[in-house]
């Protein structure tokens, strides 16, 4: 059985670096978990991610065993807020960012999956006796973002500043939009295995005409 990836099939998936483009992005479903801090210190960043995966797979092994669907394990997103959006851009005040990190999976997948799933990982992780702190705040949404623009970014996080900032600053405005919704990243790429300088990110931003 070959899996389902969706990065190939959904048009929300595509995206060029040095080009800003609007999509239209269906309403998809999530695991989530919401926090707070700088990603690269903040311990309850590294407990979300930590406790996404585990249940994403184990949805993976279920999905394909108990309903014949096999679908690819979806990379980490993440949306992201603060104050005021120049913590993004030009003052990038990494501690004062409030994020939610997510993996996408299937309409297939109900709320009673995801339960088992969790339960199923806290039962493994027991009988090694592992710790996942973050497993109970494990939720399954649906984000309906709808009218976006977006782009792919190439290169270390940090260096995201300028083109939120034309983004945000030119292209948005220029096409008689405005922002709204949460600023939404898609990592394409394994930060344990890449380069930060051929890192693949997608950055999004909901929009809405302007008033």
């Amino acid at each position: 059985m070959a899996a389902i990836d969706p990065k190939k099939t959904l048009d929300a998936y595509r995206a060029k670096r040095g080009e800003f483009r609007i999509a239209e992005v269906p309403p998809l479903q999530y695991l989530m978990i919401d926090g707070a801090g700088d990603p690269n210190t903040a311990p309850a960043y590294r407990e979300a991610v930590s406790a996404l995966f585990p249940v994403a797979y184990a949805l993976k092994f279920a999905s394909r065993n108990e309903l014949g669907v096999d679908t690819v394990v979806m990379p980490l997103e993440g949306l992201w807020h603060a104050p005021d959006m120049e913590y993004f851009t030009s003052r990038r005040d990494k501690s004062a960012w409030m994020w939610t990190m997510m993996i996408m999976v299937g309409d297939h997948i109900t709320g009673a999956m995801c339960a088992a799933a969790v339960e199923a990982v806290a039962k493994k992780a027991a009988k090694k006796k592992e710790s996942i702190p973050a497993l109970e705040s494990v939720r399954l949404e649906t984000l309906d973002e709808a009218t976006c623009v977006q782009t792919l970014h190439v290169g270390p996080f940090d260096d995201e500043g300028p083109v939120l900032d034309d983004m945000h600053h030119r292209f948005i405005p220029e096409n008689g939009l405005q922002m709204r919704g949460l600023h939404h990243e898609i990592y394409l790429s394994d930060l344990r295995r890449v380069d930060p300088a051929k890192l693949r990110t997608i950055l999004r931003q909901p929009v809405m005409p302007r008033a």
